[in-house]
């Protein structure tokens, strides 16, 4: 998703405390902290000595698994927790304030059109951090924005440069860092907590699809992985979450080829798929990035029939099982034209899920969007046509990232 470049100014705000004692009902779902660093720890078996009498020899005791964060939740609330709102102008409507009481959303993307400025838009967020105190999900929402620096950005501030200049300046490391710690700053201080950034494609041609706004650092696979991973552990230094996109890497989409609004084809070897294009992403796996966004191009390499976010290849193969990721997936824009081909909104939403994706990102502005996804991942839920152990891992990976973030 692209971004405008916006006029610098600074504000402060007060963030909305969180209810301190919630009830018994709902403390499967309070912020009680979680795994850092994007990856989520399994519960590992424990035994303790147990007698049943003189001179008996101790026995294990059964292993307990620890409670879903997903306890006690309807079955729509557990569909909105997988589900990122947006809303048109700068004002966010009552539907989406009932949504978010009801505990049915996991956070809201906002775009240029709902800023007018830092005093503004923390303004909302406090109102928005107000709703979701009083819903039964005990846990920050997840505020987001595209906030990549350069002419990719969402709020007025840092940082100001774009990645390619900072692949290019004396010290692009430096640069990458301040650039991270500017970013989690500018967010911090609204309220928001999530940034879609950073870019981790490689751009293969002077002024193709990534390089004409300067989205990528570099066309050197290494100089992208190391300014990356630079950026994602400053920015998650301020408690911001990053992520880390579009997997496996939009770096040869030629300058027409936008998946946000026409289907993209990507036909490099295997070979160039995992020698370049996903090349930094093992190193922001390291880093502990909290999110990785996938594209919507589709690579025959690696699935020759469905986009790389609709893909169980590319998800649950390449990226959680090659790559090693273990946080929070998120898909780009469902509204998006490569996925004109996919069904309505309820369709595409429960490709996604199948494919192994956790966060839906509803951004076409409408608030009934997100309602249409989340009543067609709850009809797959009831029907059976989605996994249940698997929906429970995922509304749990997010409820982690949530735990951890303010």
């Amino acid at each position: 998703m692209l971004g405008l470049a916006m006029a610098a100014c600074q504000s402060s705000h007060a963030r909305t405390p969180g209810p301190s004692t919630p009830d018994a009902a709902r403390s499967t779902w309070s912020a009680s902290g979680g795994s850092g660093g994007g990856r989520v720890a399994s519960p590992s078996p424990s035994t303790a000595p147990l007698t049943t009498g003189p001179g008996a020899s101790p026995a294990p005791v059964p292993s307990v698994p620890a409670p879903s964060r997903s306890a006690g939740l309807t079955m729509r609330q557990l569909a909105g927790q997988r589900i990122i709102y947006s809303y048109p102008g700068l004002t966010p409507p009552a539907s989406l304030l009932r949504i978010i009481r009801a505990g049915e959303a996991a956070g809201v993307i906002f775009f240029g059109e709902n800023i007018a400025g830092a005093a503004q838009i923390s303004s909302v967020i406090a109102q928005l951090r107000r709703a979701q105190a009083q819903s039964p999900v005990h846990l920050p929402l997840l505020l987001m924005v595209d906030q990549e620096g350069g002419l990719i950005r969402r709020l007025p501030g840092a940082p100001a440069l774009s990645a390619k200049r900072i692949g290019q300046s004396a010290d692009p490391v430096a640069a990458a860092t301040a650039a991270g710690t500017g970013a989690g700053r500018t967010l911090a201080a609204v309220g928001m907590n999530v940034n879609l950034a950073p870019v981790l494609d490689i751009y293969s041609t002077a002024g193709n699809f990534i390089d004409q706004y300067q989205r990528s650092y570099s066309a050197d696979p290494g100089t992208v992985a190391h300014l990356g991973r630079a950026f994602i552990s400053a920015q998650q230094r301020t408690g911001v979450a990053a992520t880390a996109k579009h997997f496996p890497g939009l770096g040869r989409a030629a300058a027409a080829q936008n998946t946000d609004t026409r289907p993209v084809t990507l036909s490099q070897s295997l070979a160039t798929v995992r020698g370049t294009d996903e090349f930094p992403y093992p190193a922001a796996v390291a880093s502990g990035v909290d999110l990785v966004m996938l594209s919507w191009a589709i690579y025959p390499a690696l699935d020759p029939n469905r986009p790389a976010g609709l893909s169980p290849t590319v998800v649950r193969q390449e990226l959680r099982g090659r790559i090693g990721f273990t946080g929070v997936t998120v898909t780009d824009a469902l509204e998006a034209g490569a996925l004109a081909h996919y069904g309505s909104t309820g369709q595409r939403a429960v490709a996604a899920a199948t494919a192994g994706m956790d966060l839906v990102m509803c951004s076409a502005r409408d608030v009934s969007q997100g309602e249409a996804a989340t009543a067609a991942l709850v009809s797959a839920q009831t029907s059976g046509k989605l996994d249940a152990a698997g929906f429970i891992a995922a509304t749990d990976r997010i409820a982690d990232l949530r735990a951890r973030l303010h």
